[in-house]
């Protein structure tokens, strides 16, 4: 048996190919995750999988790493375009990510890598890429980045096409109450929660457990932590659980960073720790004094904090992808406004927890609307970059950062734009292709914003202008 088959609903080639022959599995869900995190690609009979896709991959067009959420070709990536006529990528699976897809009738799932249809190399632009890359660095240095992602989401008692028809306006959540740990409230959306923890375990994204959050009908479900690159692939196939499975109740849920100003943010908090390459957990814990955290530390971990410290501002971009993002960082909203660190203060964007061999950062700046490989990504580049430099972080918060002074997160997609792209660690992180890429699309998402009038602005303006 593979070691992925340890992990409970993942399988290996052999395995599958046994479950095809016996009718078990049908169909073989293969796909990429794209700029935005979400999954795209095929459906795949059975039988025609195993005998051509498994050692061929499958062909799909490379405009999918060049367009916006509408699917609209976007001009100006060098990438792809129409000049170039818009060719194919080639993705090829990753049989560690090979898993049932119980949610579904017969089926499995494989994530893929992006591959040059010429050269047959990886796609740089390819957030799995990215964040390969950034693995790769890792491990020459010899650590094992190992991270969490606490992603939380608001359930509606509407479908899609109901929050559609109402043109996003008067939604139901469901729940009348901020039901932050409440078990009653809890109990009411375990049909639709209980539902998302079981067929989540059962398909290779072990649960630790789930709760209510800080908003009505927003509710959180935590997975096991795993290496940056698992994780990643969990947190894409969880947000696609939870879709595809409120969808089969007649439900919706919403992973935007804050999809109403008067309910609580979405968030990501992204944990993050660095083990030796034999798994052990080394690097972060010793007897170092850092002025602030009550517990010993190693020099790697007080550089690695340096370094998350430092290019926060410049690596916003990453995981804060969207303008709804920015509007999530409202002071006593516990998003973060100031780029401070403290232990176990959640008014802080790091959050310092655990001790000994479970000290890790928790980044709470990420919304639940980042991409989860450039959000690791962007942290283990600054994390590295803070121990190869021996970075010192600043010194440590107190009380109520929301009214402290310092640096602060980034207030618009505009100003994250701008320190991503005037920033030198940035371009010798992920270099000037990935660079480009990544500001033609946020800049591209900002101009669509930008020549929209919302509903805001006609309700504000239509009659006393």
């Amino acid at each position: 048996m593979s070691a992925s088959a340890v992990i409970r609903g993942k399988l290996d080639l052999e395995t599958l190919r046994e479950l095809v022959a016996r009718e078990e599995i049908e169909t073989i869900i293969t796909a990429f995750p794209d700029m935005y995190g979400r999954l795209l690609g095929k459906r795949i009979a059975g039988p025609f999988f195993i005998e051509e896709v498994s050692e061929h991959g499958i062909h799909l067009c490379n405009y999918l790493l060049a367009c916006d959420m509408e699917m609209e070709p976007v001009p100006g990536y060098g990438f792809a375009s129409w000049e170039q006529g818009y060719g194919d990528i080639h993705c090829r699976p990753d049989w560690n990510t090979l898993r049932r897809a119980t949610w579904l009738d017969s089926t499995a799932l494989v994530l893929c890598d992006v591959h040059d249809e010429g050269t047959g190399d990886l796609v740089e632009i390819a957030p799995r890429t990215i964040l390969k890359r950034q693995m790769e660095r890792a491990r020459a240095a010899g650590f094992l980045p190992m991270g969490g992602a606490e992603l939380e989401m608001f359930l509606f008692q509407e479908t899609y096409e109901s929050a559609q028809k109402k043109g996003f306006q008067n939604l139901e959540p469901f729940g009348g109450y901020i039901e932050d740990y409440h078990i009653l409230q809890g109990t009411r959306e375990e049909p639709l929660v209980g539902a998302i923890r079981h067929h989540l375990d059962r398909s290779g994204v072990p649960v630790e457990f789930s709760k209510g959050e800080w908003g009505a009908g927003q509710h959180e479900i935590n997975v096991r932590y795993a290496d940056f690159l698992e994780m990643s692939d969990r947190s894409v196939v969880f947000k696609q659980v939870c879709k595809e499975i409120a969808m089969q109740q007649g439900l919706a849920v919403t992973f935007m960073a804050k999809w109403h100003e008067d309910a609580a943010g979405n968030s990501l908090h992204l944990h993050s720790s660095l083990w030796d390459l034999d798994g052990r957990r080394t690097f972060f814990a010793g007897e170092e004094d850092l002025p602030g955290l009550p517990v010993g530390c190693s020099d790697v971990f007080r550089w690695y904090l340096g370094g998350l410290m430092a290019h926060a501002r410049e690596l916003t971009l990453f995981v804060a992808p969207s303008v709804n993002s920015y509007k999530r960082y409202q002071a006593g909203s516990f998003a973060p406004t100031g780029l401070a660190w403290a232990y176990d203060n959640r008014t802080a964007g790091f959050r310092i927890v655990g001790h000994g061999d479970s000290l890790r950062v928790e980044c709470r700046v990420p919304g639940a609307d980042a991409n989860p490989y450039l959000a690791f990504a962007a942290t283990l580049a600054a994390g590295l970059d803070g121990i190869e430099r021996q970075i010192e972080p600043p010194p440590a918060a107190s009380g109520n950062t929301y009214v402290a002074g310092g640096p602060r997160v980034p207030t618009s997609l505009n100003e994250a734009i701008d320190e991503f792209e005037r920033s030198d660690f940035v371009r010798l992180a992920f270099g000037d292709e990935v660079v480009e890429h990544y500001l033609h699309f946020a800049r591209t998402e900002q101009r669509l914003f930008d020549q929209v009038v919302t509903t805001w602005e006609r309700a504000r303006f239509f009659e006393r202008i």
